[in-house]
């Protein structure tokens, strides 16, 4: 009775000397979370109306949302009475293996520093990286986000999105559009490319200069293929791809020139004994 006696009496003490501060370091860490959360708005509104490039306002708002939940976890610590000293020397100590732990996050972050002082992309762009097709939406502090043309989102990390290869589609304001079609080795191949020839006059997204190209490119195992070359503003890019690959098609079909396709001949021997 007198050890419960006992440890009721030390439990009542340090409830008494620590109890008040424990309650003020919760009640301000409520606070605290609260005001940062009210702080990040604030200053996202602010680059809204000054304009600051969209890429750099998610990474500016989580830098700021770290560090200002750092200050205030360090000052509810020191509310509860640990020792900073204490605290900074144990987290010396553990720095060096957290760090290596790490090692792929701080290698993400600054990649993404990287990339928002190059800028080889920005939000909105459609690029091509790490194996991923896509829209940047957004370019976090260790990740960057891209939707693809059926509305999936995949997250990249920083780190290997700036030290590898990446295509961005978005940086020029025109693109070459790339075609091949095949016709038979008995169709007129000058008939063919005025065909060509006169559904590219028609389109008046099709760009005058550069001028289009036309031109046999390869005497194929079962066709000859046309290569066509057309330059666009890069909106029309697919939109021209598709509604030239259907005319093409059709005119073909209704001017009887044949799209070969590949075909395999059986002969048959009845050999008599």
């Amino acid at each position: 009775m007198e050890n419960i006696e006992s440890l009721l009496t030390k439990l009542y003490e340090l409830t008494i000397q620590y109890g008040g501060k424990i309650l003020l370091a919760i009640l301000t860490l409520i606070i605290g979370l609260w005001i940062i959360k009210r702080i990040v708005k604030a200053i996202d509104k602010i680059m809204e109306k000054r304009a600051i490039d969209e890429s750099l306002r998610p990474f500016f708002k989580s830098l700021t949302s770290i560090l200002l939940k750092v200050m205030l976890i360090i000052s509810v610590m020191t509310m509860v009475g640990i020792a900073m000293t204490s605290f900074i020397a144990i987290l010396g100590a553990a720095g060096f293996a957290i760090g290596m732990a790490l090692s792929g996050t701080l290698q993400n972050f600054a990649g993404g520093v990287i990339i928002l002082l190059f800028k080889p992309f920005k939000v909105g762009d459609f690029i091509d990286a790490q194996g991923y097709m896509g829209s940047v939406k957004e370019i976090q502090i260790f990740n960057t986000i891209l939707k693809t043309p059926d509305n999936k989102t995949i997250i990249i990390p920083n780190g290997g999105l700036s030290t590898s290869s990446m295509t961005n589609y978005s940086t020029e304001k025109i693109r070459r559009i790339d075609f091949t079609f095949g016709i038979g080795y008995n169709d007129n191949i000058d008939k063919a490319k005025s065909v060509i020839k006169g559904i590219i006059n028609k389109d008046d997204r099709i760009l005058k200069d550069p001028a289009p190209f036309v031109a046999i490119s390869e005497l194929a195992d079962s066709s000859v293929n046309i290569a066509v070359r057309v330059w666009a503003n890069s909106g029309d890019y697919w939109d021209i791809f598709f509604d030239m690959t259907e005319l093409v098609k059709k005119k073909f079909d209704k001017e009887n020139i044949s799209i070969p396709y590949p075909q395999t001949d059986i002969h048959l021997y009845n050999e008599k004994n």
